[in-house]
């Protein structure tokens, strides 16, 4: 996911949960446009693919998608880019439901639950996948569990996608703050972390930390406000995502520290998201709180950076990530040689993942992070260790990469870090917007 090539920020709440409520009117009209593509020759078998890679990731992509063209001249690929967040979830619904959908697909895999497996998404044949020579020994135990719905398997992680802590080398050094080896030092706590940021300003005469604080329709202050959460060990919801579990009194130390870091002037104060990309692209800041999908640009700008897991400053390492995801659409009748070439495709791609981690993802395919040219890719390799200590949305079909949850949540505590909401409030208002999310039915109905 390459936020700097995203799309203009996504619609409001309201209009978002209009166009799901349509989506059973527009599924016949959905189907009709996902006909089987011309012939790609005679004897070759043709292959759908829909993904939503622009910017760095795109070209990535596109570069696996030859590879495996040339080694499969069997099979006739054919790929569709769709525009990112709700208008490539609503598409993929809308085929799924039409029974004409594409062979395999990419689905965020924290968005899983509300695609209603069984009716959306039909499962991967673990035989099948095992012929190609994956199984699920091959990935982290609570990824592979997350994309399983009621014993059947609807969704294979390709990588991890989470939140990391960038920092400028040249500041760091001046700093104090690099190792011998020109490696941040290990940060353990809440003091260490507001130290090490104060140390940062210091050396630029600025905030010594940019993180995204407002925008249209912004996202990042639900993810620094998930990683420092998750860390706590505290839950928005049940198991079951039926139920809020929020723990009142970690959340409330969480929005505290946020709220500090303003208070403060610790962080840059009213910033969107491309605007953090450009402050810390220009040297201003120390430390950069976000995923990990800019790494190309700040390597195409020369700009002196490397990379690290978020540091503990609650208790535990964990970040907040969702993972993109092989899915099979439904599709009426699906098997044959197409379903064969689909979990092919599923099992080539992740076996050739290194490429894949070059835009900064983590393989979610293990042996691929044991791979000599995956270990020499620097920085991308240094938080691999991350990987067991993801922190995925809740299970419900409002949660997951472009959801509704983010919106909401994102808009809760933008106002903590600006400091127009108070943490006490944003809590107050948390729990009030998730529980007119779980009072609304799906859109998508429940899985079979």
């Amino acid at each position: 996911m390459n936020r700097s090539s995203l799309p203009p920020p996504g619609p409001s709440r309201r209009r978002l949960l209009g166009s799901f409520a349509g989506l059973g009117a527009l599924a016949a009209a959905g189907a009709a446009g996902c006909s089987a593509p011309s012939p790609g020759g005679s004897g070759r078998t043709q292959l759908r693919y829909w993904h939503l890679f622009g910017g760095g990731d795109g070209v990535n992509m596109a570069a696996m998608l030859d590879a495996f063209r040339q080694s499969h001249p069997d099979t006739y690929l054919e790929d569709a880019t769709l525009e990112w967040g709700a208008p490539y979830y609503t598409k993929l619904g809308m085929a799924g439901a039409g029974g004409r959908a594409p062979e395999v697909a990419v689905l965020h895999m924290a968005r899983l639950t509300g695609f209603a497996p069984g009716r959306l998404l039909n499962p991967f044949d673990l035989d099948l996948l095992a012929e190609f020579g994956v199984t699920p020994a091959d990935f982290p135990e609570n990824l592979w569990a997350r994309g399983a719905v009621e014993g059947e398997q609807y969704a294979v992680p390709l990588d991890t996608h989470p939140i990391v802590l960038y920092y400028n080398t040249d500041v760091c050094e001046r700093a104090g703050l690099l190792d011998g080896d020109g490696v941040i030092r290990p940060i353990e706590g809440r003091e260490e972390f507001t130290a090490a940021i104060r140390a940062a300003g210091e050396v630029t005469g600025q905030p010594g930390l940019v993180i995204e604080t407002l925008g249209a329709d912004t996202v990042g202050p639900w993810r620094i406000f998930s990683t420092f959460y998750a860390q706590t060990g505290g839950t928005l919801l049940s198991d079951d995502g039926a139920t809020i579990t929020i723990d009142d009194a970690k959340m409330l130390d969480v929005l505290e520290y946020m709220r500090m870091l303003g208070d403060e002037g610790l962080i840059v104060p009213r910033v969107d998201y491309q605007g953090t990309v450009g402050v810390f692209s220009a040297g201003e800041t120390g430390f950069f709180l976000n995923g990990e999908w800019e790494v190309s640009t700040f390597t195409n700008t020369g700009l002196p950076f490397s990379m690290a897991r978020v540091p503990n400053v609650f208790g535990s390492g964990a970040a907040q990530a969702d993972c993109h995801s092989f899915v099979l659409p439904n599709q009426d009748g699906r098997g044959g040689r197409a379903n064969e070439a689909a979990h092919e495709f599923v099992a080539w791609m992740l076996k050739n993942s290194v490429d894949w981690a070059a835009g900064g993802h983590v393989p979610a395919y293990l042996p691929t992070l044991e791979e000599p040219d995956y270990l020499a890719m620097r920085p991308q390799s240094s938080y691999r260790s991350v990987i067991d200590d993801v922190a995925l949305d809740p299970p419900a079909w409002f949660a997951g990469s472009a959801s509704s949850m983010w919106l909401e949540l994102g808009a809760v505590f933008s106002g903590v870090l600006t400091g127009s909401r108070s943490p006490q409030n944003a809590l107050e208002e948390a729990r009030s917007r998730l529980q007119d999310l779980l009072d609304t039915p799906s859109p998508f109905g429940e899985s079979t």
